[in-house]
């Protein structure tokens, strides 16, 4: 997906990529049980990538 975004924006991602502290709040939320979300942005768009525990169910 991060390829499909101009540079500028793209960076963002790549940081969260590297991002150790952020990846460990992450799987806190999923062991525990919760959704993770982590919203995109560009000059016309909007992603929102989720990750959910296994069997878990529901909406964000």
């Amino acid at each position: 997906m991060v390829d499909q975004l101009d540079t500028a924006y793209a960076h963002p991602v790549r940081y969260w990529l590297m991002d150790e502290a952020e990846h460990e709040g992450a799987l806190l939320y999923l062991t525990s049980g919760s959704a993770y979300r982590l919203t995109l942005y560009n000059e016309s768009a909007q992603y929102v990538l989720t990750a959910s525990p296994t069997g878990a169910t529901g909406v964000l």
